[in-house]
């Protein structure tokens, strides 16, 4: 039975209540955050009210929901109505939400318990939790290394039992990229297939909520919960992505599995990243999948595609951020003197000094590797470069997108590495944008083409720490990967799930 099997089970049955299961997790948080920054907010009035809620609907004889009392923590660029939402930037201070994201009102009516708000690369633009304006998230195996990114805090909460499960949002990455380097599993479903609305956008054609759990069956039943419509998110597929069947290839012949040359080969794979997803395929191998040796050519356009499309949707969605309607705001401006009122050098002045509010806001309140997205996106989409930027990056997507569609014609999933190291140490690439952006060269391609990945522990690194399988599939194939992902853990007897060590 799976973690969150489990603590429903017994609160269902009364075997233990949802208050003490909240109390458990908190105190645990207590124990151990200190040390490692997984939270920003740790929620502690308003879990244990919703932990009351639920314990009275049971003595009542009231059906709980499917999530009874189980502690999960969102990612800080959900909204959560009445509680802050800074998505790790100083340009948010005193903002308070005024509405719930959809993602989280779900888990809500399923009587789960949020714990509270967990820290990321600010508006989730990083792969290492090290750009937070409120300092970086450590790794639970290793402090001295991170925890991946930009859904950082939540991987190290659900790695060190700080919550049961976490949402976190992948759009290079993001979720797949820090399950791998904590040593947990990482879904990011289909692109529509959750909605995103209340998530703070950094590109909305390539954003997409979804869960960090300890086990694929854990991610798989809060899968279920979240694949559902939102007419408020116009991407959200109608219907949601449908059930069927969750074996893994769906009929009786063997399971065909693709094995990308591009990503076997890349030079920048660590040996040990290279091994364990070997072994991996020995044991699909072992257990009679079909190996297939197949190319997605056009692999190596990824992360230059990205680096464009990316920044040029982020920097269309936080010109929103000015520093005017709500969040961080430099102090008035020195007041200039005066011109007769109505004069059009007075209305030039005014509009000076309102730019210059806007410079001096953004400035302060975006760190540095927002500015720089912001200047990239701002750059490719603007007269006389657009085609030369971004149409051509969308032409590489589409190309992307096409090499994917190919190999499933003859393959059911694809295996490759999550990441093409282990988690490195902290500082070790922050002055290094490039190297940086390179830890999502295995991820990226997945979030261009839209379709469906699990990051899955498979192995450990020399020095100890987790190294994640990619098993990919594609569009609407979210549950099929998901029960292949749990294969591997049963056919494994999960002996790459372990407690970390850094925080014994």
């Amino acid at each position: 039975m799976s973690l969150i099997q489990e603590i429903v089970r017994r609160v269902k049955t009364g075997e233990t209540s949802a208050v003490q299961m909240a109390q458990e997790y908190l105190g645990r948080i207590d124990a151990l955050d200190g040390r490692i920054h997984a939270y920003l907010q740790v929620l502690k009035d308003r879990a244990l009210s919703a932990a009351e809620r639920i314990d009275e609907k049971r003595r009542r004889g009231e059906p709980v929901g499917r999530l009874a009392g189980v502690p999960i923590a969102i990612k800080d660029n959900m909204t959560l109505e009445g509680e802050a939402t800074t998505c790790g930037s100083k340009i948010l201070e005193g903002y308070r939400s005024t509405y719930t994201a959809t993602a989280v009102k779900l888990l809500e009516a399923e009587d789960a318990v949020i714990l509270g708000k967990t820290n990321l690369d600010e508006f989730a633009m990083g792969s290492s939790t090290e750009n937070s304006a409120y300092g970086p998230t450590k790794n639970p195996w290793n402090p001295d290394c991170v925890p991946g990114g930009s859904s950082g805090g939540s991987a190290a909460a659900v790695a060190c039992g700080m919550a049961a499960a976490a949402l976190g949002s992948d759009t290079g990455g993001s979720i797949r990229q820090p399950a791998s380097f904590c040593g947990v599993v990482g879904f990011k479903p289909t692109y529509g297939a959750v909605s995103r609305f209340g998530l703070v956008a950094f590109a909305s054609s390539l954003d997409q909520i979804g869960p960090f759990a300890q086990s694929a069956a854990d991610a798989a039943l809060l899968f279920d919960v979240l694949s559902q419509a939102d007419p408020q998110d116009s991407t959200c597929q109608v219907g949601g992505i449908p059930g069927g069947t969750i074996s893994p290839n769906g009929a009786s012949r063997p399971m065909r599995i693709g094995l990308p040359k591009e990503y076997l080969s890349h030079e920048g794979a660590s040996p040990d990243i290279l091994g364990a997803v070997q072994n991996a395929v020995n044991v699909f191998k072992k257990q009679g999948a079909v190996i297939k040796n197949i190319t997605l050519p056009n692999t190596r356009l990824a992360l230059a595609a990205y680096y464009i499309i990316a920044p040029s949707e982020a920097s269309a969605n936080l010109a929103r951020f000015d520093g005017i309607r709500y969040g961080r705001r430099v102090q008035s401006l020195k007041p200039a003197p005066r011109h007769d009122t109505g004069s059009k050098v007075q209305s030039q002045q005014e509009e000076s000094e309102l730019v210059e509010l806007y410079r001096r806001s953004r400035t302060e309140g975006f760190g540095a590797e927002v500015q720089r997205r912001i200047l990239l996106g701002t750059f490719a989409l603007s007269h006389g470069y657009y085609e030369a930027y971004y149409g051509k990056a969308q032409a590489a997507r589409l190309a992307i997108a096409q090499d994917f569609d190919r190999a499933f014609q003859g393959v059911d999933f694809i295996l490759a590495p999550t990441a093409p190291t282990a988690a490195f140490r902290i500082g070790e690439k922050a002055n290094d944008p490039v190297a940086m952006y390179l830890s999502d060269i295995y991820t990226i391609p997945v979030n261009l083409a839209g379709i469906a990945g699990v990051s899955v522990p498979c192995g450990f690194s020399s020095s100890g720490l987790p190294i994640g399988l990619q098993i990919l599939g594609p569009r609407g194939s979210d549950r099929k990967v998901l029960a292949a992902a749990g294969q591997f853990e049963q056919w494994t007897s999960r002996q790459y799930f372990s407690d970390p060590k850094g925080v014994k």
